[in-house]
């Protein structure tokens, strides 16, 4: 199981079994700290009570083994200290003082017991589940594959998630039987394989307890206290015995990461950028200032279409269940270039969720100001009426615009809208504005997702606030962080994200609405931090975001392969999908009637991970 994941830890691999327990850990390792073979994993504690395997790294190790006297340490690596604190302090009180990302697995030889913990915002993945009355665990699904006890059956509950997001929510799986261990959460499996589930820190919680205290002093004190904070959570991270860089896009998250990366190191950062052919989608020129600005040791790399499309044969091997968010081509393709140059890449993910960046919060915000006090019965009503009119009316319709003044495809946008509009509540209109599929699944959507439960928005009254809880719970883990996990480890590059530091993120619930949101724009606060190194010449220019001409490309060079997955035929073989309401989207997208790239994606990566895997 641990040599199908040989990417994930290339240096060094081990195992350990207790055969009279029944239980065997294994692990790869891709050293970053204590590079001897102190290292080493599987790992004993000192007094041989506990064995742990583990996956990522804590940044205050150093702090917690100092609250650890009188052990003889076998070396430095954050794994003895995180081993040797579970034994003094038992697991969950050990977890809460850890600043880090990970996933471990620690079994108690004392009282037969097997523990599995997960990051508090799900960094670093951890599956498990029973098969065959065997208990399984891995960082990734392929990993159980080589498991004779491993006889997988797809979860229509899963699918009809994914449909809907674009990828499978934690804690369900793409298969029945086997979970994701949700963030912030410990499973023990006790000596009778009794299972309980426990969670040690939370979003909704966090966000519950900062929204009623919030932070009432100055701009300028606040900015000053969350500089100060984000300082240390980037300088945590940039400390490695291997040679450490970032990812620089260009963007406030990135920037801004790197500007708190090179104020604290004593030669150049080394920075990544890739940049596209396409001018529309290529956003190298300002990374390359950015850097130049900072000092940083920048590489850039121009990726053509043709390099870029080659990554699409990869994707169902890198992501073992389906995903469908295509900025993982350019992620995989920057995480690849890093690596040639250094073992650890800081990111700026997470930035738009903790800091209140995404557009998609003020339109929603916007919309809901406007129309709210409408009664909903009038604006369902309005809505379908709209949507009675058929998309290319309104297209003719627009033709009467100038050119310059016309948006592509207004009919179908126009829709969009009307089904935005015609939702009964705010939360209900974000849900239809971030879903792909919505009746496409041949089985019953039955995911808990977080704006169908009326107590988040009694909770976080807050609009803006509900809607970043609601991404931390679904969004960041089941897409951001996944994304980056594979497309980093796949190549054997550790990505850390200072923005996810979980002393950040309980913060920015304290913040108050116009320290996120001011002047129209998100991320007020981080941009104040990041103009302190920067000027705005450089930052305040519109987002390109981290993508690929995905629609053109649909009915231009990669649309045979595309026709192939979408046939009639290979549709009804995977069986999971209605195949007349796939076509008619296929169809509408190839007359240029409509612009559906990222659904279309979602089906079509479904549609090759069935290939590849089942």
């Amino acid at each position: 199981m641990s040599d199908v994941l040989t990417y994930r830890g290339p240096d060094e691999g081990g195992t350990w079994t207790a055969p009279a327990s029944g239980v065997a850990l294994g692990h790869r390792r891709l050293s970053i700290v204590d590079l001897s073979p102190a290292g080493h994993q599987p790992m004993s504690s000192a007094d041989g009570r506990y064995v742990i395997a583990y996956n990522g790294e804590i940044y205050n190790a150093r702090e917690i083994a100092a609250d650890l006297p009188g052990r003889s340490w076998r070396g430095h690596s954050d794994t003895e200290v995180l081993i040797e604190a579970c034994a003094a302090w038992g697991v969950e009180k050990a977890t809460q003082r850890f600043i880090g990302m990970f996933a471990f697995a620690l079994w108690d030889q004392a009282e037969h017991k097997l523990i599995l913990v997960r990051d508090r915002l799900g960094i670093k993945p951890l599956y498990y589940g029973r098969q065959n009355n065997v208990f399984l665990f891995a960082s990734e699904l392929k990993a159980f594959r080589a498991h004779a006890a491993f006889k997988p059956s797809v979860s229509p509950a899963a699918i009809a998630a994914y449909l809907r997001l674009g990828y499978v929510p934690p804690p369900l799986s793409i298969f029945e039987g086997i979970s994701k261990l949700s963030p912030g959460h410990i499973l023990t499996i006790d000596a009778n394989g009794r299972e309980q589930l426990t969670c040690y820190w939370n979003v909704r919680d966090k966000a519950i307890a900062g929204q009623a205290a919030l932070d009432s002093r100055t701009d300028e004190e606040i900015v000053d206290d969350v500089a100060e904070l984000l300082g240390d959570a980037v300088g945590r991270r940039m400390v490695a015995d291997v040679s450490v860089g970032a990812f620089l896009s260009g963007g406030i998250d990135s920037s801004t990461v790197v500007a708190l990366m090179q104020a604290q190191s004593s030669r150049p950062v080394k920075t990544f950028t890739i940049g596209f052919e396409d001018k529309k989608f290529n956003e190298a020129a300002r990374a390359k200032a950015i850097a130049k600005h900072l000092g940083t040791e920048h590489t850039e790399m121009i990726v053509s279409s043709e390099e870029t499309r080659a990554v699409i044969p990869l994707l169902p091997e890198m992501f073992d269940e389906p995903f469908a968010d295509y900025s993982q081509i350019p992620t995989y393709l920057v995480s690849k270039m890093a690596r040639r140059d250094v073992t650890v890449s800081l990111s700026g993910d997470g930035g738009d969720e903790v800091f209140g960046g995404y557009t998609r919060y003020l339109a929603i915000d916007k919309i809901w100001r406007t129309t709210g006090k409408i009664p909903s019965d009038l604006r369902a009503l309005v809505g379908s009426a709209i949507r009675a009119v058929p998309p290319g009316l309104f297209d003719i319709a627009s033709s009467l615009v100038p050119g310059k003044f016309r948006p592509a495809h207004p009919g179908d946008k126009i829709h969009k809208a009307a089904d935005i509009l015609g939702q009964p509540s705010s939360d209900a209109m974000y849900a239809n504005l971030v879903s792909l599929w919505q009746h496409a699944s041949k089985s019953g959507d039955t995911y808990a997702y977080p704006w169908n439960d009326p107590a988040l928005a009694r909770d976080i009254p807050d609009l803006v606030s509900r809607l970043r809880a609601m991404d931390m719970l679904t969004y960041l883990p089941g897409d951001i962080l996944d994304k980056l996990d594979r497309a980093t480890m796949a190549v054997s590059l550790e990505g850390r994200i200072p923005l996810l530091d979980h002393r950040l993120v309980e913060k920015s619930w304290t913040l108050p609405r116009n320290m996120l949101i001011r002047d129209g724009k998100g991320k007020w606060l981080l941009r104040q931090i990041l103009r302190r190194h920067l000027p705005d010449s450089l930052t305040e220019q519109p987002k390109m975001g981290f993508s690929i001409p995905l629609g053109d490309w649909l009915r231009g060079p990669i649309r045979e392969w595309a026709e192939d997955l979408l046939s009639e035929k290979s549709l009804e073989t995977t069986g999971f999908i209605d195949v007349a309401a796939v076509r008619k989207v296929w169809s509408g997208h190839l007359a240029g009637k409509v612009d559906r790239p990222h659904n279309l994606w979602a089906i079509l990566m479904l549609q090759a991970w069935a290939r590849r895997w089942i």
